[in-house]
């Protein structure tokens, strides 16, 4: 069984940098690549993405931003001073664009959001986006984000091998959200499934949470998904040195 895999990115969506800082502890050498997003952001989450940063981690920054482009070129350009690995933006052309432009010369990855992985169609119609199927949109957004500049994308496992698929998606990265094991609880995802799966689509990393840092062993569960995620077969492996 491997020690640990470089393509499981462990969400730490606790309440604060201090419970994160336990929490990576905890995990030790089983976990190298991590995730940070808004909901610790006022909790110290982008000291916390630093100091794991210079502690050998990899880190994903999940801020998801959308603004004017001026006003995401500018954001962008101040986060990447920290050469942090993965940032992401929201996938609209003119979001995707300005946040390349602020990335610079910096070897921080723009990642864009399709749809996001909790949203249905229902969901799609209350924001008043445009007809047709949830998957047809994702594929379309990630072929512009493509298009845009986006060095990859965030979408459901259900969607990962249609944008594997794209021309566009040549020598890009995909990253799935919404794995769980399959004796784990959706909880709020609901386009979800296992490790083994995920990769198969066509993903390139996984981002998992709450299966990790909601059981009684962390470790232990991260060592379970790492085992779960070896049995997938055709893994494409030119992102994760």
């Amino acid at each position: 069984m491997p020690k640990t895999d470089p393509r499981l990115i462990v969400a730490l969506d606790v309440a604060n940098a201090l419970e994160g800082l336990a929490l990576a502890e905890q995990l030790g050498d089983s976990v190298s690549f991590y995730k940070i997003g808004l909901g610790m952001l006022t909790g110290g989450g982008l000291a916390l993405a630093i100091e794991l940063k210079e502690k050998g981690k990899r880190i994903f920054l999940d801020m998801k931003l959308f603004d004017i482009p001026a006003t995401v070129e500018k954001a962008t350009r101040g986060l990447a001073q920290y050469e942090l690995d993965f940032l992401t933006v929201h996938g609209d052309p003119h979001v995707v664009r300005a946040a390349v432009a602020g990335r610079g010369d910096s070897t921080t990855k723009i990642l864009a959001v399709t749809i996001l992985t909790a949203m249905e169609r229902t969901d799609l119609d209350d924001c008043l986006l445009k007809g047709g199927e949830v998957h047809e949109i994702v594929v379309e957004r990630a072929r512009n984000a493509f298009i845009a500049g986006a060095d990859g994308v965030i979408a459901s496992p259900q969607e990962a091998g249609l944008i594997r698929a794209l021309p566009e998606a040549t020598g890009k990265l995909i990253v799935t959200p919404g794995v769980r094991m399959a004796d784990g609880e959706a909880g709020d995802q609901k386009r979800i499934a296992t490790p083994a799966q995920a990769l198969a689509e066509g993903a390139d990393y996984l981002v998992v949470g709450r299966p990790i840092w909601q059981a009684p062993t962390p470790k232990l569960a991260a060592i379970k998904i790492i085992a779960n995620m070896a049995e997938s077969s055709g893994i494409n492996s030119r992102f994760h040195s």
